[in-house]
């Protein structure tokens, strides 16, 4: 079977010579000086029509600065650029990762049982749902007390080490759920080449109660063995034995030969598919982690949010899908707007990795420089995303998303019940969130300024020019089912914005130089008289650095 996958025929033609981009540019161009304020000054019902609602959350895209003019040729944009066929072909397993001619199937891992998905003719959901049985066994186990250490005593720390979506996914859903873990479980997570790293994970650990899982799917990954090695030697300093490695270690992985080497028992290696990319894998047996805080009943909840959500994205009409209709607003801001970052920014602490998150999930999928056929993009691709929690980001860097001189689009996350109820503090956290939205989109004029009896001088200072666009996205409470959906309303809008540019989404060569010429010059430090061959500026660094590192 040729494993390349066809994409749309009319994909090669350049992006920005379509009709529909030129009728955007035009558009962009003649509705550039349209404020928020006239949009919602001419329609009294926007906020209420500009907003939809699926799987459990709220999409209000009001404040963005579109018209019923801009989303229609965004549709046909989409149209023109083959967007239903791609999103049919993704939940259909076909190698839309065409770079390494695999599926991109990451919808499957949520597949309820009894729904058939295929790749290559062979139905993938009895297998995902196989380990999600296995995992559920396993975490009940730690659970419970069932699975104790080498010395008999009971797990109470689990530490995930992983790298990537190995760790950014489990760390993320960890703290995001945490209101719903198992308290007399600890996690840590362990993921930077950096020792500090797991000497700070670990310092306050007793080995005899500590249970490793070790995330690598070839485990060969450079960084995620390092720190499996030293968490061995932790370990064994400890507990003296070689068989207590069996018990304090469990791997995600598909090279068994690799975990049995190290000391696993590959019956307690869970495994997943290369149609499952690593940024993807959060909702696979990368999960673990988090299936052993929350329990399986709970992540089988947070799998159902991601369903949800899934069915929405293949099933419902472009003007009312929340995956489209966000990334297409990124592509509005993005190329026409000429907004090169988006701001995330939850307005619940639990959420504070989610940001992190995002940044691997939109920035190692989108950052790419050619398309699916080879040739060099034409337009920016993949916008930085950044964030942190507010409130604490009002008293941060708020002061530039309101009067600084590049345009930061605000995507605002809230949640309209506290996970403690009948906290009062639930209310002014989120009427910060609305009067932030509503700060970025109207502003303080000079005149409102003057009218407060302002010094002249200073009128200008405290002037808000407005106009800087936002989405708010509401869900009732923050859950394992609310979590999914958000999750992948997100993976969704970024494979919206990829098929647009028509760019693989899915791949990440990018990552690899890196990683090659680090391996080169490991060699290097590790030689007594290394013949430098590097640029002028990488010798003297490593010139430098040998001098003065001190013993090894």
């Amino acid at each position: 079977m040729d494993r390349t996958f066809q994409h749309d025929t009319n994909a090669g033609t350049a992006l920005t010579r379509r009709p529909q981009w030129q009728a955007l540019l035009r558009h962009a161009q003649g509705t550039g000086d349209r404020s928020l304020r006239e949009l919602f000054a001419a329609d009294p019902h926007r906020g209420e029509r500009l907003a939809a609602e699926a799987a459990g959350l709220y999409l209000d895209y009001s404040k963005q600065r579109v018209g019923d003019d801009t989303l229609r040729l965004l549709r046909e944009l989409a149209d023109a650029c083959g967007l239903r066929a791609r999103i049919d072909a993704m939940f259909a397993g076909e190698p839309i990762n065409a770079t390494e001619g695999r599926a991109a199937l990451h919808v499957a891992l949520r597949a309820p049982p009894g729904e058939r998905i295929e790749v290559d003719g062979h139905d993938v959901v009895p297998d995902v749902h196989a380990v999600l049985t296995r995992m559920a066994a396993f975490a009940d186990q730690v659970r419970d007390g069932r699975w104790v250490g080498h010395t008999g005593q009971r797990i109470r720390t689990v530490v995930n080490i992983g790298i990537g979506g190995s760790d950014l996914g489990p760390t993320m859903a960890y703290e995001a759920l945490r209101h719903y873990s198992q308290r007399d479980l600890a996690f840590r997570f362990v993921s930077n080449v950096d020792p500090a790293d797991f000497l700070e994970a670990t310092r306050d650990l007793d080995p005899a109660q500590t249970l490793f899982i070790v995330c690598s799917k070839t485990f060969t990954t450079q960084e995620t063995l390092a720190n499996a090695h030293a968490a061995r030697a932790w370990c064994l300093a400890a507990l003296h034995d070689e068989a207590a490695v069996a018990r304090h270690f469990v791997a995600v992985s598909t090279n068994a030969d690799g975990v049995r080497a190290f000391g696993i028992d590959p019956g307690n290696m869970f495994g997943f598919w290369d149609w499952v990319g690593g940024r993807y894998s959060m909702d696979s047996a990368i999960g673990l982690s988090t299936m052993i805080a929350i329990g399986p009943a709970r992540f089988r909840e947070m799998l159902a949010g991601f369903h949800a959500m899934d069915v929405h994205f293949r099933d419902a009409p472009f003007d009312r899908n929340l995956p489209v209709l966000m990334g297409l607003l990124g592509i509005w801001n993005n190329n026409f707007l000429g907004a090169a970052t988006v701001a995330v920014l939850p307005y619940a602490q639990y959420l504070g990795r989610f940001p992190a998150y995002l940044q691997q999930l939109a920035m190692e999928s989108n950052g790419k420089h050619v398309t699916l056929d080879g040739r060099r993009v034409e337009v920016h691709t993949g916008p930085i995303h950044w964030g942190e929690p507010g409130t604490n980001g009002q008293h941060s860097f708020y002061q530039l998303l309101h009067q600084g001189t590049r345009l930061v689009p605000c995507d605002f996350i809230g949640f309209c019940q506290p996970l403690d109820p009948g906290n009062a503090q639930h209310d002014l956290l989120m009427a910060n969130l609305f009067a932030q939205g509503e700060a970025l989109a109207f502003g303080k004029s000079a005149q409102q300024v003057r009218a407060e009896g302002t010094a002249e001088a200073l009128v200008p200072h405290r002037v808000f020019e407005g106009n800087r666009p936002s989405s708010t996205i509401l869900a009732d409470r923050l859950t394992p089912h609310s979590l999914g959906a958000l999750v992948a309303l997100y993976e969704h809008s970024v494979f919206v914005q990829g098929a647009i540019w028509n760019i693989d989404s899915f791949d990440q060569w990018g990552v690899e130089l890196g990683k090659q010429l680090a391996k080169t010059t490991e060699a290097e430090l590790a030689t007594a008289a290394p013949q430098l061959q590097h640029d002028s500026s990488t010798n003297a660094l490593i010139r430098h650095y040998r001098e003065r590192r001190g013993p090894g």
